[in-house]
């Protein structure tokens, strides 16, 4: 009886279930609501399963999944004698994350995914994208005012972007104790877009203003469309070189699209590769949310900064839109300009969602793609610029 009962004994003190502390419950749980709304409502499932699972994952106590023995991502619990090999499979994926090849391989899917037509069709979506970025700037103003350093209050403030793989790249290159929540509350925010911008557009807008329809666009030429990519990438690169990673990978994808003659690499990025990414990208930034290290109060206010970002890009995009149906006589809907976050083509799809609720006849998607792309050109530049100013 001994002999069964210390092996019923050892059994449990090395099991999860005596290992398990309420962060990790909560965080479970957490996961559980992300599953349901990315299964059953349908809330962008192509991020919000990978990143809800990832959670699971990293909650499982004595699992070991994101284990860092050798101190390749963090130094503070190097164990003597350990090898690369000893980390756990999740945190050697984590590596892509870290590095910033996760965020540029994913712009670089985004660019072949991505048409500018729209945006070359109606320029004017260069200023409703540049005023959806006001979130970011606000939120930055509000992190010093914390306390955060103005790293970290740059780091947190381009969740307002509402662009995953941007907030990585300048999270790891200015605080990157901070990824781990910033990389999270970007990416569910991204996903919550549904839930997020339709009030904000309501409490914004008129019903005389959300029925607006708005004229076809015109055709843009292809060489337009093979000119734009490589001129954009040469200004801005030229302009803000820390932007170049992303905004390079962007106009490359695009390229590879609009040419005509890389149709299978196009077809790779656009699926394939983008696919595999997305994947390993979405597991792994969930991984990151260990309810032991998570469950912090600075955490819990990068969730609310990021919050407030987030609907202050929405309310500048949608602000500058009104400004511009007074200017047109009524001419352009405000209701794209909550488009001009960089959530491609997720905003785009609210816009025209919440415009057809008022008008049924009304089809803004192509109207709406046009701020979407400009907002990540956007989003790209204003990392570009965050790394300008506070990168040390």
């Amino acid at each position: 009886m001994d002999f069964i009962k210390n092996i019923a004994l050892g059994i449990w003190e090395n099991s999860g279930f005596a290992l398990l502390e309420w962060q990790h419950v909560v965080m479970i749980i957490v996961s559980f609501v992300f599953l349901y709304l990315a299964i059953a409502k349908k809330f962008e499932p192509l991020l919000l399963v990978p990143i809800a699972f990832g959670i699971l994952l990293a909650n499982m106590p004595g699992a070991g999944l994101m284990d860092d023995p050798t101190g390749i991502m963090d130094t503070t619990n190097i164990v003597e004698g350990a090898h690369w090999y000893d980390s756990g499979v999740l945190r050697l994926i984590y590596a892509g994350v870290k590095s910033s090849i996760f965020p540029c391989l994913i712009f670089l899917g985004i660019g072949a995914m991505t048409d500018f037509g729209p945006l070359l069709a109606n320029p004017v979506s260069l200023l409703l994208g540049a005023a959806a970025q006001l979130g970011i700037y606000v939120a930055f103003v509000v992190a010093i005012l914390l306390g955060f350093t103005p790293q970290e209050a740059a780091s947190i403030a381009i969740i307002g972007g509402a662009d995953g793989p941007t907030a990585i790249l300048v999270a790891s290159k200015l605080a990157g104790h901070l990824l781990a929540p910033i990389a999270l509350a970007a990416y569910s925010y991204m996903a919550l877009i549904p839930i997020i911008q339709p009030p904000l557009m309501k409490l914004l807008t008129t019903k005389k203003e959300r029925e607006v329809e708005m004229k076809q666009l015109r055709k843009v030429s292809k060489v337009e469309k093979i000119i734009f990519p490589i001129v954009v990438f040469v200004i801005v690169a030229l302009l803000l070189p820390d932007a170049a990673p992303l905004i390079g990978m962007l106009m490359f994808g695009n390229l590879l699209k609009e040419c005509g003659v890389t149709d299978r690499l196009s077809d790779t990025a656009q699926n394939a590769l983008t696919n595999i990414v997305t994947i390993m990208l979405g597991v792994t930034v969930g991984a990151t949310a260990n309810g032991i290290d998570f469950l912090k109060l600075d955490t819990i206010k990068i969730v609310i900064l990021g919050l407030c970002a987030f609907a202050f890009s929405t309310v500048g995009g949608i602000l500058l839109g009104k400004l511009l149906y007074l200017i047109t006589g009524g001419k352009i809907n405000p209701l794209i300009g909550a488009a001009g976050v960089s959530a491609v083509p997720m905003a785009a799809r609210v816009a025209q969602a919440e415009g057809r609720k008022y008008n049924p006849t009304n089809f803004l998607l192509m109207h709406a793609m046009g701020p979407n792309v400009a907002g990540v050109i956007g989003s790209a530049v204003a990392a570009g610029f965050l790394l300008l100013m506070f990168q040390k």
